[in-house]
């Protein structure tokens, strides 16, 4: 095997805060590791590098031109549009991603963000704190509609894994499925009901829950806009871990500030991390994670083993996961 001279993480905090052990990747070859790297340091950081890990760092054409060593990036992440694909197939430079490594993870956020809107759990602890429950003349109280899940329909957009693994639990909650797809998948486990697959306009105005896991393209950008915010129950919920820009934000704040909608979830952002301008910081009923739900321990130790096994597959000559 010949082990590479150069390999430069350009941001692997992200992944590895203190928690986690990047020897696998040392092991490879001479490593520098960078928290962070902002665009002005990239080529200074990286102008030796044979191997660059990136999660969030963005390369350009005109920056990937700059690195004439450069022969492999790979990406700390599913997405990898942060990479000019097609300047780095003219460079001869093979790009990488990790597929499915957050798919649990994922789906256990979709439920958390709507538990909490259904039964605002968070809210309800911090009253109990701050000694409401203490003086309250009855034995409970309650300050939001308590949303029972069973015999809701909960709509799925997009049924790659992550959207099959949130209709499973989806189901276990007894709740109807309904499936917009780019393709309909005959194949079933049988471990719960069939989905109903249907177009995305009929979904959104049949679900009581509206989750989000199609890919960001020209087709998808803006799907959830003001048009199609006005077709959907205004008893329903949007949850939203896949992409930010797949939402009109301005759209959403409006949607939820007039009663249009019951509430929204959301992990990610069209900008992140936000500008403090957001129309949705001050919206009603929206709950907003920081892009937490890829980084259980679990979820970043198996993207840290993936990403190493794709270095090694690449330095061996046989490289996985392509996708340049």
């Amino acid at each position: 095997m010949m082990i590479s001279k150069n390999i430069v993480v350009l941001d692997g905090y992200t992944l590895n805060p203190g928690d986690l052990d990047w020897s696998d990747l040392r092991s490879l070859g001479q490593c520098t590791i960078h928290n962070r790297t902002l665009p002005e340091e990239i080529v200074h950081r990286a102008k030796e590098a044979e191997i660059i890990l990136t999660n969030k760092t963005v390369l350009t054409k005109n920056i990937l031109e700059q690195l004439p060593r450069l022969k492999y990036i790979g990406v700390l992440a599913t997405g990898y549009n942060v990479v000019d694909t097609a300047a780095a197939q003219q460079l001869n430079i093979t790009v990488t991603n990790v597929p499915a490594y957050s798919t649990h993870s994922v789906a256990q956020t979709v439920f958390a963000l709507l538990l909490e809107l259904t039964h605002h759990a968070g809210h309800h602890s911090a009253e109990v704190h701050n000694g409401r429950w203490s003086a309250n003349p009855d034995f409970s109280f309650w300050d939001f509609p308590l949303v029972e899940l069973k015999g809701k329909t909960f709509g799925i957009v997009g049924y790659g894994n992550i959207g099959q693994a949130v209709a499973k639990i989806a189901a276990a909650f007894e709740m109807q499925l309904l499936v917009s797809s780019r393709s309909v998948h005959t194949s079933h486990s049988g471990q719960f009901p069939q989905p109903e697959f249907t177009d995305t306009e009929t979904l959104l105005r049949r679900a009581d829950i509206v989750s989000l896991h199609c890919a960001l393209n020209d087709q998808t950008r803006l799907l959830i806009n003001n048009q199609r915010l006005r077709t959907m129950k205004s008893s329903a919920y949007l949850i939203n871990t896949g992409r930010g820009p797949l939402v009109d934000e301005q759209a959403l704040a409006d949607a939820l500030n007039e009663g249009r909608l019951a509430g929204a979830g959301l992990d990610v952002l069209s900008a992140e991390p936000p500008s403090k301008e957001n129309p949705l910081l001050s919206a009603k009923n929206c709950i907003i994670t920081p892009h937490i739900a890829w980084a259980s321990r679990s979820a970043r130790e198996r993207l840290m083993t993936a990403a190493v096994h794709n270095v090694r597959s690449f330095i061996d000559g046989t490289p996985v996961n392509v996708v340049s």
